[in-house]
Order: structure tokens, then C-alpha cells, then sequence
């Protein structure tokens, strides 16, 4: 039986395909369009799943999507009825995106993309489709499981329990009371795209201190048993044309950040005063999100009785939050890897097997579930641009010669394999440079990315060295957080020198645990450089440039490669040197 789960219509659209085996294939549809966040249809993802399967539609059992229209519907109808007076025009406006997007009636545009009868076609609820992606990708048997995000048809977060027979929804959080929309309104405070610059405000929540901790405490509060509420009064959820905060936030926070401005530093290394402002702003908020997934975390251990926790949803995507409860409540964490919407894609197909066939559980071992491209292709789009390369006709050769540039201070990219599923870059589209350069973050920033040149890198490290470098346990267990690039840990303060380029001003790195039986190339690629510089760490990060989706096939490599600061590029076992290329 072959099942297609689908996202659509809001952010991160994605496409999975289940059997009773296992996971088949999942993408985002941004890989394809290389629009970050797409929230079209996902045509092309759809097609890459029963394409790389050899399936057409004809061979769909049934295809999921991952929330109920019409509650989502009357949610946000009922929310706006309070601005109809003075705003009617917002109402229209949401109605027109309604419609052009198809999210009337998704099942619809589903058949009819698929040339299939609507009864093949059904839907879930939104977290509903998280709490399934956690526990049913997870290594666990029992569990506790928390979803948490902006909003779902009414719902912002979720406790459940988990076990063989199913999930049981124990609380529900239901909406404006909403962290995640908390959190990406103070991002917008903070000068930064919602839903985009959150990864931003966790860098810049390290050069600050939660200095308007009090302040917070008046925007957000804990209640027992798990649940918390938000004052709505200083925020604007229901209005898609103005910012989500309104005066009464400036009014506690103070005059918020210009998106054009840059965060600068002063000689001392710290930021400007007004930047200082802003990172203890960030540093506030941090800390209000970590207290409030700390807080719903134990509650759903304590009412579960269980050790085991799965999460899911945009939150948890948040690493510093992820390992202040891994380490502070003592528990076995799981973070689906695409915690976002479009991991809720992949939940919806696994929710829909387990209640209607023998297959309950198959867990998600890796993440390369994307397209792989043969040496044919990325030798065909060398050819047709007419790029120069070296041909490695052993893995061997090629392993020492990356190796090498790496060690002589290159900036390499790195296309080898399927592609990732989720955010993280995780071996396979990646961006590869020395950590022990103090240089290499200013210059991967500026000069490659060309994005903010606070933001930190992660280091990915063979996992078996982790515990020499950073304060971590010599054993990790299966699909931990830190193979997912998804938990900070403390760098050890005597090996801080030793990697300056990815130990971030607080002294964490966001880790990437890497194993042999997980990427063996990339595995070796970090042994080889191991043996010739003494490090087996490399500084990795996405293979995009700024507000860009990562890199999918050797054409997108080789556009981002040209317009980018990228000494080398490595595609399969061919190697292209800036040099070569007029």
C-alpha cells in the first residue's frame, strides 16, 4: 500500500511516501522551485516521490493532507471579526490568498493534480500530523510527545502519550496563546522575517543577557499542569498587512530594530549599545521560550510516566531549547528532523498507515531521502556550461584531495547523494570549511553567504570523537538530537582556541554528530582531514546563499557556486576550482 502525505498552502510545502515498510521518500517543495519556504503546491516533490519509486498515481492508495481546512477556516474568520469594522479590506485579502492558493479545498486540487477520485483523498488535524511525525519516526516504543508552533486550525501546542497501540492527546494549548507566534513577533521586533529569522535570533540571543527577563514575564505565563497563556493585547496575529506587535510591545521593549540596519560591533568585539539592546532583547526571548518548553516538557513526562520524548513542530527546531531539556529533565529526546510543516506531511501519511494497516512504526534511521543525481548528470551539467574539472575515479583520491583543500584554508561545496529531509545540512548539500582558522566565520559569512556575520557554523564531528571537544557523553543514543544538527552543547573551554571559527560567542556550537553507518563518504572525509590537520571536525554549514533554498542538483550548485565566494566545488567525484572558470 502506497501513501502520499502532503503540506501545503502556508510554509515549507512537502510531499512524503509511505508503504507498510518504511518511508519511501520525502522533499520540500523549495528544493525543486528553490524558493525558500515555498508554499505552493507541491507539484514537483510529489513528482520526485513516485518518480524515484517508480510509481504513478494510479499506484497511490491514498494520499493524506496534514490539516482540516474548514476548522483552520472558522478560526481565522472568528479572529478577524474584531477588525471587520475598521479593516474590512483584510478579510478580502485573505480570502484572494485563499484562492490562489487553493487552500479552499485542498483535497480537490490534491484529486485533481493526481487524476484520482476525491474518496482516495482525506485529511488530518494539523497537530495531529506533528505528534504522528515525532513518535512514529522516533527509536521509541513508548512516549511522551509535545508538538508546539505558531498555530494549527485553533491549536499552538500539544501533549500526548504514546505507545504500540496509538497517540492520546492528554492537553491541547489552543490559540492566541501561541510561543511560536510570540516568538516570531519579537523577531519581527527585532528587524528579521518571520518565519526565516528566528534561526537569527537564537545567534544574536548569545552577545546578550536576559536583561528584560521581567518584561517577558508580563507577555507570557506559566500555569500548572503544563499549559501557559500569552497577553494578546501587545501583539497583532490577526492582521496579515501589519507587523505582529503593536505599540503597547514598544512601549515595553523599546523602539524596535530596523530590518536595514546591520548589527555592528564595537573595538572591544561586543555590539553597539543599541545592538547590545537588541541581542539582550534576543537573550530575553530565548530564555522565555526555553522556560515555557521546559515547563510543558516535564508536565508531559510527569503525566505520561514516561522517560522517552518525542517533539515535533516549528519549535522545536529551536537547538538551545532542545538541549536545555534534554539535559535538565534527564529524558531520551527525539526531534523530528523536518520538525516544521513540512515533517507534518510525513506525519499525516505515517498517522493515516498506522490506523489502517498492520504497519504501525518503521522510525526514520537517516535523512537522505531527497534526490540523488548519477555521475551522467552532474558530468552532462558540467559539459553543457562548459565548466573545467578533475575526475576522481576512486573515493580514496577524492576524499584526500578535499581533504587537502580543506586543511590549506578552501571553501569547499559539497553535493554528494540524496538530499537532506528538513532544514539542516547534514553532509550531503553542504558547505564545507576549517574550523581552526579564526578567520573562516567572518569569511563564510561575508564572502560566501553573504549573510550577517554574527551568525555561528556548526561543526560536524565523527561521533565517536565528540566527547574530546565538547561537553558531551562518550555514547550517544540512536537518532539523538546532535546527529540532526538540532541541540547547542558547550565547546570544551581548553579546545575553544582550537576551533574558533564554529564556537559561538557564548562558547556552544549547534553539533552534527556524524557516523560511518549514518554518511560514510562524509565520515571519511572528516577522518581524512582528522589525519592531516589533527581536528576531526569540519565547520559545515547549508549549501545556499542568503534567503535562498538549499542547493538540489548540479545546476543550482554550479549557479550558487558562480555568484558566491566558493573556492572548490566537489559534485559526486568531480572537483571545480574557482579558478578554472573564466
Amino acid at each position: 500500500m502506497n501513501i502520499l502525505g502532503l503540506s501545503f498552502g502556508y510554509h515549507d510545502s512537502a510531499a512524503a511516501l509511505v508503504n507498510e515498510e518504511g518511508i519511501l521518500a520525502a522533499a520540500e517543495e523549495e528544493r525543486f522551485s528553490r524558493s525558500k519556504h515555498d508554499n505552493g503546491f507541491p507539484s514537483r516533490a510529489i513528482d520526485y516521490c513516485l518518480s524515484t519509486n517508480g510509481l504513478t498515481a494510479l499506484e497511490i492508495d491514498t494520499v493524506v493532507y496534514y490539516e482540516n481546512t474548514a476548522l483552520k477556516w472558522d478560526r481565522i474568520v472568528s479572529s478577524y471579526v474584531e477588525e471587520l469594522d475598521q479593516h474590512p479590506e483584510y478579510l478580502d485579502r485573505v480570502i484572494s490568498s485563499w484562492i490562489y492558493h487553493g487552500k479552499f479545498d485542498p483535497e480537490a486540487a490534491i484529486a485533481r493534480y493526481l487524476d484520482m477520485p476525491m474518496s482516495r483523498v482525506c485529511s488530518l488535524n494539523h497537530h495531529q500530523s506533528h505528534a504522528a511525525s515525532a513518535y512514529f519516526c522516533s527509536p521509541f516504543s513508548g512516549a511522551a510527545v509535545v508538538t508546539m508552533d505558531g498555530v494549527g486550525e485553533y491549536e499552538t501546542a500539544t501533549i500526548s502519550h504514546a505507545d504500540p497501540d496509538g497517540i492520546t492527546k492528554l492537553i491541547s494549548q489552543s490559540f492566541p496563546h501561541s510561543l511560536g507566534l510570540l516568538y516570531s513577533a519579537v523577531t519581527a521586533f527585532l528587524g528579521f522575517e518571520v518565519n526565516e529569522g528566528e534561526y537569527k535570533v537564537m545567534g544574536m540571543a548569545g552577545f546578550g543577557e536576559p536583561n528584560y527577563h521581567d518584561a517577558f514575564s508580563s507577555l507570557l505565563y506559566l500555569k500548572p499542569d503544563g499549559e501557559f497563556e500569552i497577553d494578546p493585547s501587545y501583539f497583532e496575529f490577526n492582521c496579515p498587512d501589519r507587523l505582529p506587535f503593536n505599540e503597547r510591545l514598544c512601549a515595553l521593549l523599546g523602539k524596535p530594530r530596523d530590518p536595514r540596519s546591520r548589527f555592528s560591533f564595537a573595538s572591544t568585539g561586543k555590539p553597539d549599545p543599541e545592538d547590545q539592546r537588541y541581542a539582550d532583547i534576543a537573550s530575553s526571548l530565548q530564555k522565555c521560550a526555553e522556560d515555557t518548553i521546559l515547563h510543558i516538557s516535564a508536565a508531559a513526562l510527569t503525566k505520561t510516566g514516561e522517560r522517552n520524548l518525542c517533539f515535533a513542530g516549528g519549535v522545536g527546531l529551536n537547538s538551545l531549547a532542545n538541549a536545555s531539556v534534554k539535559n535538565r529533565l534527564n529524558c531520551n529526546l527525539y526531534v523530528q528532523p523536518a520538525a516544521g510543516d513540512d515533517g507534518a506531511a510525513l506525519g499525516a501519511a505515517l498517522q493515516w498507515r498506522a490506523e489502517n494497516t498492520s504497519s504501525s512504526r518503521s522510525g526514520l534511521k537517516n535523512v537522505y531521502l531527497g534526490k540523488e543525481y548519477s555521475s551522467d548528470e552532474i558530468e552532462l551539467a558540467l559539459d553543457r556550461h562548459g565548466v573545467p574539472f578533475t575526475q576522481y575515479e576512486n573515493q580514496t583520491g577524492l576524499i584526500s584531495e578535499v581533504a587537502s583543500l580543506l586543511a590549506e584554508d578552501f571553501v569547499v561545496g559539497w553535493l554528494q547523494g540524496p538530499f537532506e529531509w528538513g532544514p539542516r545540512a547534514l553532509g550531503n548539500r553542504s558547505i564545507l570549511a576549517n574550523p581552526a582558522n579564526p578567520d573562516m566565520q567572518e569569511i563564510v559569512n561575508t564572502k560566501v553567504k553573504f549573510r550577517e556575520p554574527f551568525r555561528p557554523f556548526a561543526p560536524s564531528v565523527l561521533a565517536e570523537r565528540a566527547h574530546e571537544y565538547f561537553e558531551v557523553p562518550e555514547y550517544f543514543p540512536e537518532c539523538s538530537p546532535e546527529e540532526f544538527m538540532l541541540s547547542v552543547v558547550p565547546v570544551h573551554e581548553a579546545q575553544r582556541a582550537a576551533l574558533p571559527s564554529i564556537t559561538h560567542v557564548d562558547g556552544t556550537a549547534r553539533l552534527h554528530l556524524v557516523r560511518r553507518d549514518v554518511n560514510n563518504l562524509f565520515y571519511d572525509l572528516i577522518s581524512a582531514f582528522d589525519q592531516l590537520t589533527g581536528v576531526p571536525v569540519v565547520l559545515n554549514t547549508s549549501f545556499n546563499l542568503q534567503d535562498e533554498a538549499m542547493v538540489n542538483s548540479p545546476y543550482d550548485a554550479l549557479e550558487t557556486f558562480a555568484w558566491s565566494g566558493l573556492d572548490f566545488l566537489v559534485m559526486g567525484k568531480f572537483v571545480i576550482s574557482k579558478g578554472d572558470i573564466s
